[in-house]
């Protein structure tokens, strides 16, 4: 693989949820101390699974990974960096201060925008500061899925813009000489990310049109940054060995169909390959076989005898009565990015209008790709995303037309200039959240969410911005106010886990789901997707995915979730109301299984 063969200081891994990141990043970070050099592997997605993949436990503090001399690894946590942040801003007034004024201060920086600036600080650290990774030779940033990576690495340019044209001393962080202190280093953050010869971004796709079609959206908009060192992997490449497997056959041929229409941006890019693995990419071992074609790592034993934990489950129709039971409400998909949220969906969306019910099918996920054209096929079924763009430019509007009204010249521009700060888009993004799930008194709302760690993020920080947006708007909006009841009420709102049956996506939901509790949200049921097991393989490689997924989907059914339903294993994305429909009954499991004729 050229990438370490004369590699950059920084190694930026991004792409859509689910195409191997994290176990490429960890890969070529353990290839690279292989080679002796001295590696820094950081995480900035709030839903790492560093810890699993790499079989250490991590902090926000770089710890040595067993068994690789020479590499270490953190992950950045955004509330820990947010408590941090607030403690370094309030503690020196605690003892100087009235008790009143210090509370005031903290109330100030209690909302999101604080996690977000703290959060973006760590990770500018580590790529601006040398003094703090002075002693490595690389840092490996193992990236979130690509709509919230490429906010992050826009926000270096958004701060360095925002903090030099703000002339009136405060931001909706408090006092702008706390960020000014910032400022060199959101400049030095720049020239990093655009230097080639400094940073490298890698973009990962699958053999998949709507990955491929992610990441050719990803290089445009980075190469417009000046992030124009790139380097693509095409992760998953598959040739199938048994040639009477029709659905190896046919995953081979959907691979060769797709690759023939690569967006012509990413064939200009220097390229390597990386075959599907047939095992768990879980440790040292596993992991240095992704890169070194010539070490042996064992495939699992395809078993004759099915573990009994993961037979008889039902499909997502057994689920939809208690649903509808209610004639509407809201059913918010969460979970890992890249285990199909989108797909269940829109599955659950077209099965709901088909039966009569007016349905809204909508995307929080700033690179959610909800099938707009849905909506001209199925009677009563709406379908929307929550753009960011129009949405800021909307809520600046009426910030300015509502609790701009009453001031004078001097505070109106002030008012202004705040709202050109980067948190302005989160505050109104959570708005538009809100309004989505208000329609869900007058029919069905699906909610096909952002990976994991965005959401739990826009979650938790619900109350909060209850304060910012009172602090902006004279009037709350009804929606907002009425939001966390909505949310915390089963009857109203039915979330589902999706998952897959793998060890990663199964452990971070478990954990997604103990974090809803803790908000007072009770999962409804989990889906488990893309399972091979109501499948008939042959194909060495499946055989052994299919046995590794058994002990999964036994300990979601046994340990995790009271109410579990299956999807298969999916080869050709569903792309029309009846292929929707079909994996909601079940009926996909048997399509996989019909002969195809093939290119």
């Amino acid at each position: 693989m050229t990438l370490i063969d004369d590699p950059t200081r920084h190694l930026f891994f991004t792409g859509k949820g689910g195409v191997g990141k994290t176990s490429l990043a960890c890969a070529t970070a353990i290839a690279l101390a292989d080679r002796g050099r001295r590696v820094l592997l950081v995480s900035t997605d709030p839903a790492s699974n560093l810890d699993e993949v790499l079989d250490v436990i991590l902090s926000s503090v770089p710890t040595s990974v067993p068994s690789v001399e020479g590499l270490l690894a953190l992950n950045i946590d955004p509330e820990a960096a947010a408590r941090e942040y607030r403690e370094r801003a309030v503690g020196p007034y605690r003892d100087v201060l009235p008790e009143a004024a210090v509370a005031s201060i903290e109330e100030q920086l209690s909302g999101a925008c604080t996690t977000e600036i703290a959060a973006f600080d760590e990770f500018v650290k580590f790529l601006a500061d040398a003094d703090v990774t002075k002693e490595f030779d690389h840092i490996v940033f193992d990236t979130a899925p690509t709509g919230h990576t490429l906010r992050l690495l826009q926000l270096p340019a958004a701060w360095d813009s925002f903090i030099e044209s703000n002339a009136g001393g405060s931001t909706c962080l408090g006092p702008l000489s706390g960020l000014k202190a910032q400022k060199d280093l959101y400049a030095e953050a720049i020239r990093a990310l655009s230097d080639p010869l400094r940073t490298t971004l890698v973009l990962v796709s699958r053999p998949e049109k709507s990955a491929l079609l992610e990441a050719e959206r990803t290089r445009r908009e980075l190469w417009a940054l000046g992030v124009q060192n790139q380097f693509f992997v095409l992760n998953g490449t598959f040739i199938a060995r048994d040639r009477d497997d029709s659905v190896a056959m046919a995953l081979e041929e959907h691979g060769r169909v797709a690759l023939a229409g690569m967006p012509h941006g990413l064939v200009t890019l220097p390229r390597a390959e990386v075959m599907l693995c047939p095992y768990e990419l879980v440790g040292a071992k596993a992991l240095r076989a992704v890169l070194a074609p010539d070490t042996v790592h064992s495939m699992p034993k395809a078993s004759s005898v099915r573990d009994r934990g993961s037979e008889g489950l039902p499909p997502l129709a057994s689920i939809l009565p208690e649903i509808e039971s209610g004639g509407h409400g809201v059913v918010m998909v969460m979970g890992k990015g890249g285990v199909g949220k989108t797909t269940i969906a829109s599955a659950i969306a077209v099965e709901l209008a088909s039966r009569g019910h007016r349905v809204y099918l909508t995307t929080t996920d700033p690179a959610g790709r909800v099938q707009a054209d849905l909506a001209r096929r199925v009677p009563s079924l709406t379908v929307n995303s929550i753009d960011p763009a129009v949405e800021t430019q909307a809520y600046k509007d009426e910030v300015l037309r509502t609790a701009g009204r009453a001031l004078d010249l001097g505070a109106f521009l002030l008012l202004e200039e705040e709202l050109r700060s980067p948190c302005t888009e989160e505050i109104a993004v959570f708005r538009a959240f809100s309004r989505e799930v208000e329609r869900g008194e007058d029919g069905f709302v699906i909610l096909d969410t952002a990976p994991t760690g965005h959401t739990m993020l826009l979650l938790d920080a619900t109350e909060a911005y209850h304060r910012q947006v009172s602090h902006t708007l004279s009037d709350l909006p009804e929606s907002v106010r009425r939001l966390l009841p909505r949310l915390r009420d089963p009857r109203f709102t039915r979330i589902l886990i999706a998952t897959l049956p793998e060890a990663t996506p199964v452990h971070e939901a478990a954990q997604l789901q103990q974090d809803l509790e803790r908000a007072q949200m009770t999962p409804f049921a989990w889906v488990i997707n893309q399972c091979l097991t109501p499948l008939v393989v042959k194909d060495p490689i499946l055989k052994a995915r299919q046995a590794s997924e058994h002990r999964f989907i036994a300990e979601v059914r046994r340990v995790h979730a009271t109410r579990v339903c299956l999807v298969p294993w999916l080869i050709d994305e569903p792309a029309t109301p009846d292929s929707l429909r079909d994996i909601v009954t079940g009926h996909a499991a048997i399509a996989q299984q019909m002969p195809r004729p093939f290119r």
